[in-house]
């Protein structure tokens, strides 16, 4: 969650030149959204690693055909923890570092570039804007950040959300261009498997470790072909490519070198999560939820879900306009109900109001609570906490800890980085994985990260990822 104090403070939209054939059209809608994705999606990251990304990117760019030149694709990594990539109209693309950490070597990352530049190139955007305009795509789904009628009525852009409107024989497409642009820059073209076959084991990872069975969903987001059949697909379309292609170039050591360091996780500039906590030296703010909770730290708001569909969400509002009754109010009203009475109060020695509201959700009947935490003279928090009817107690205590952090406490924030090591000669799979920064698990995130096999053999020099604090 990112503080008023520390936004990002975003120019107003420059007009990149467009990829030949696109519209001044397109150049305008993705130049008007560019400001906002990096707004949702924690802002450009810059630095050595952004600047080898966009080296990347825009190498695959002028592979794409019609004269087009490096320059005409603005190539962006994003400091987010989800795992995504995507382009929009105007030649904006797009990876999170989350997922740029999950690549194993150059090739696979400039995949992911091609395969977003090939939606630009075939204008798949522009055919998307037929059915819908680039707002709606970007303006997020009801309830998709808490599940919760109520509560997703103020949710912002959801992560994941800004490919949903790609039809499947358009991302099939986009595939294909990757692959091929994979081979005409000198990549090896199977990159596109091994990148395609790493979200695919991060997916299924990610869903066992919410306790969502460990298999993988079998379609990405409503639109995106299963992760297996885009794998067996692209298998045969890069042994295709390769046995007329010269390329095999995978550049692993200039990938990997490019990585290492690099924040993995929450960036600590807006907080991490830390069990069932989250803290935000920034801030000074220290919250905890009850065991079985999952928290989901976001630049727009902290958010938690546990059993029983109980759900909470907390995020910044500008104080200095307005009191704790017309910050409530206006947060009920984003919610979609009335102001309610509030009544005063303090938690942990922070002024605050309560009240709460009975409503109706697709679930069934439910409870919502809300306090407002007068945090600073500039600043206020808002907490919506929701549960069926009923059961709105059992979310109190998340209410009752929030609390300042000690300046000790603030020091004592770390944050999670990609760490390139090499393998030495008394290393096994399993003593690398116990140097992962995790309480749980740590064998298969070591081995998704790397896309290692259960049974690998480990060679004396080999450089692998770990996942350590810092």
């Amino acid at each position: 969650m990112r503080s008023l104090a520390l936004s990002v403070l975003l120019a107003g939209p420059t007009l990149a030149q467009a990829p030949p054939g696109l519209t001044e059209s397109e150049r305008k809608s993705g130049a008007d959204a560019h400001p906002q994705i990096l707004q949702q999606f924690g802002g450009a990251m810059s630095g050595p690693v952004a600047d080898y990304v966009r080296s990347v990117g825009q190498k695959i760019a002028v592979q794409s055909g019609g004269g087009a030149r490096a320059t005409d694709y603005t190539v962006s990594l994003l400091n987010s923890n989800v795992n995504n990539a995507f382009a929009i109209p105007g030649g904006y693309v797009y990876i999170t570092r989350q997922l740029l950490a999950l690549m194993n070597d150059e090739a696979e990352l400039a995949f992911v570039m091609g395969h977003e530049v090939g939606h630009v190139a075939a204008r798949h955007g522009q055919k998307r804007q037929n059915r819908a305009a680039l707002s709606n795509v970007l303006a997020g789904i009801a309830g998709a950040l808490t599940g919760s009628d109520l509560i997703g009525r103020g949710a912002g852009v959801v992560a994941g959300l800004t490919t949903l409107g790609y039809s499947r024989e358009q991302e099939r497409e986009a595939d294909s261009l990757g692959v091929r642009y994979l081979a005409s820059a000198g990549y090896d073209p199977n990159a596109g498997t091994d990148s395609l076959a790493a979200l695919g084991a991060q997916t299924a990872l990610e869903a066992r470790l919410k306790g969502q069975g460990g298999a993988e969903p079998s379609k990405w987001l409503s639109t995106h072909p299963p992760s297996g059949e885009r794998v067996a697909r692209m298998d045969k379309e890069a042994r295709a490519v390769a046995a007329r292609s010269a390329g095999r170039t995978l550049n692993r050591d200039a990938f990997l070198n490019a990585i290492d360091g690099m924040i993995y996780d929450d960036d600590p500039a807006e907080g991490v999560v830390v069990g069932n906590g989250f803290r935000h030296g920034g801030l000074a703010l220290a919250l905890d939820a009850p065991q079985g909770f999952a928290i989901a730290n976001s630049p727009q708001a902290v958010t938690g879900s546990g059993p029983g569909n109980r759900k909470f969400d907390m995020r910044a509002a500008d104080a200095r306009t307005a009191d704790l009754n017309a910050i409530a109010g206006a947060r009920w009203q984003q919610l979609g109900v009335a102001a309610q009475p509030m009544r005063a109060t303090r938690i942990n020695g922070v002024e605050a109001l309560e009240g709460s509201i009975q409503a109706r959700s697709q679930s069934g009947a439910v409870e919502a609570m809300m306090t407002v935490y007068r945090w600073s003279p500039q600043l206020a928090l808002t907490l919506v906490s929701i549960a069926p009817q009923g059961q709105i107690a059992s979310l109190a205590p998340v209410a009752a800890s929030v609390r300042k952090l000690s300046p000790q406490e603030i020091a004592g924030i770390r944050s999670r980085r990609v760490a390139v090591v090499r393998v030495g000669p008394k290393d096994t799979l399993q003593g690398l994985a116990d140097r992962m920064a995790y309480g749980d698990d740590k064998l298969a995130r070591f081995l998704t990260l790397n896309q290692l096999a259960a049974n690998a053999t480990l060679k004396i020099g080999d450089r692998v990822k770990l996942v350590t604090l810092r």
